[in-house]
């Protein structure tokens, strides 16, 4: 299945917007470190890439304009290749055993009488965020706790 650069940017943007960033999930999570870094990038890689690009022509001179748009280049895909990361990663299936944990949490919500998408039976990584979500935002901490010690 071939997906559009822009759809996985899309992608990512939601699963950026959906994963919870949560001290609890980043020992079993790569996603929320590319998070935290993709939010950080936005913020922080255009005010660097005009600040190394001004200085480079100030010090070097206009005859250094190709690597000034190289590293201005460089310096502002960094933001697009972590939400490319995230938008490829929440449409990848989950694997056996996290498939399995996610079945368990839904049930304990389900069970908590919390309101939960009905439970997919292939489900991805953007479901995954979805219900993680709603468990740290719905239910309360000492149930929350029991899953990730």
């Amino acid at each position: 299945m071939s997906v559009s650069m822009v759809t996985m940017l899309k992608d990512g943007q939601q699963y950026l917007d959906t994963w919870p960033v949560r001290k609890e999930l980043f020992a079993h999570f790569p996603d929320c470190r590319v998070v935290s870094a993709t939010r950080f990038s936005i913020k922080a890689m255009p005010p660097a890439a005009i600040l190394a690009c001004a200085l480079l022509l100030q010090n070097m001179g206009i005859s250094y304009i190709p690597q000034t748009i190289a590293i201005g280049a460089f310096f502002l895909s960094l933001p697009l290749q972590g939400l490319l990361w995230l938008g490829h990663r929440s449409n990848q299936q989950l694997p056996p055993a996290l498939k399995q944990w996610y079945q368990e949490i839904h049930g304990k919500m389900r069970a908590q009488g919390c309101n939960v998408a009905a439970i997919k039976s292939k489900p991805r990584y953007r479901e995954l965020a979805a219900l993680l979500k709603t468990a740290f935002s719905d239910l309360d901490r000492v149930f929350t706790q029991q899953w990730f010690r």
